[in-house]
């Protein structure tokens, strides 16, 4: 007779989203987003003050419009049910399980458990600490959380570890949890990036350049240790070489300040208005940090910054989607998950 083990979950986990595109909804998710240390480094009481009496009453009912523009809105022409970040990540979780269980039962052979897929979002619902209660409750005894961020920061991983460090410590018989803190060096996500890109090509043809933008953190949290920079030039750097693109064609930028403090450079909506502006006519714009479209690359990246250099002279701005639901991405993801659980995989 064939034994099992017990239950092993793995947790897909992403930033979060608004519930509604709605003023209400989006301050509710703002106010829990924002007021995590991790996110912004700004003394306590000076940043309440400034977040409940300025940020919160003012920015909603400016991005609420944002969030109803791409809500249940996919790229070229896809249906999309409700937030398209939750949309992409529910489909992740489907996509990965469904390899996970390719081989039957009777053919994963002895020690190897069931091995569950699921998410959870580090802001808005569901939240990781109900996320592995229910799991516990269903017989779970591992986790493995696995960040869709590639590159680590402390903004982002960060935060994630947190709470799990919260979870540890509010336990008395502790969960066997692992967290991986980046994949941005692995080769699977270099080659879905180039995959991509090249897929993108054959159909339109390549552009002038090709920018890699990534989303921003404060200049200030680089020269406190956070490695993300490195990580983010890192991965640009393996992806133009995948694609043999020589320097001068493709550039990285980052986008997504907030605030006036100063940001990691240079500025994408910047940059691409020098481009326009110095005769560059067509562009094509990949954002390696989002596992899934969301906000800031289907409304900042895919409208704003094509406005930016169309508005500044240039011809063509074409944005490539994010791996989300890729084949190559889910293949990607089942690899960094059998890498870190191997005694609980099926082979």
């Amino acid at each position: 007779m064939v034994r099992t083990s017990a239950a092993h979950a793995i947790i897909l986990m992403n930033l979060g989203t608004p519930a509604e595109p709605t003023p209400g909804a989006v301050r509710a998710f703002l106010r829990e987003f924002l007021s995590d240390p991790r996110v912004v480094e700004i003394p306590k009481p000076v940043w309440q003050l400034i977040l409940n009496l300025f940020v919160l009453p003012l920015r909603p009912k400016r991005i609420a419009p944002a969030y109803e523009e791409i809500w249940n809105q996919g790229l070229d022409g896809e249906a999309v049910s409700g937030s398209p970040i939750v949309f992409y990540t529910q489909r992740q979780v489907e996509l990965l399980q469904e390899r996970l269980q390719a081989q039957g039962p009777e053919e994963e052979g002895e020690g190897h458990g069931e091995v569950r897929v699921t998410y959870a979002m580090t802001y808005g619902g569901p939240s990781l600490s109900e996320t592995i209660e229910k799991l516990q409750g269903e017989g779970c005894t591992g986790f493995t959380v696995l960040p869709l961020y590639p590159q680590y920061s402390a903004t982002t991983t960060g935060a994630i570890y947190d709470q799990v460090a919260t979870i540890i410590r509010k336990s008395r018989n502790v969960p066997d949890i692992s967290v991986v803190h980046d994949y941005w060096q692995h080769p699977r996500y270099i080659e879905a990036l180039a995959n991509s890109v090249r897929e993108h090509w054959q159909k339109n043809g390549a552009a002038e350049k090709l920018l890699m933008s990534f989303h921003g953190i404060p200049k200030a949290n680089t020269k406190k240790g956070d490695p993300y920079y490195l990580h983010c030039c890192g991965t640009a750097e393996r992806v133009a070489a995948a694609l043999d693109l020589p320097r001068e064609k493709w550039e990285i930028t980052f986008q997504s300040r907030f605030g006036k403090a100063e940001w990691l450079q240079p500025y994408t909506d910047k940059t691409l208005a020098e481009w326009g502006q110095s005769g560059i006519s067509s562009v094509d714009v990949i954002c390696p940090a989002f596992s899934a479209d969301c906000l800031e690359t289907l409304e900042e990246i895919a409208v704003e910054n094509r406005a930016n250099f169309i508005d500044a002279g240039g011809r063509e701005y074409r944005y490539i989607p994010a791996l989300n639901a890729r084949k190559d991405h889910i293949e990607m993801i089942e690899a960094i998950v059998r890498e870190r659980v191997p005694g609980r995989m099926p082979a």
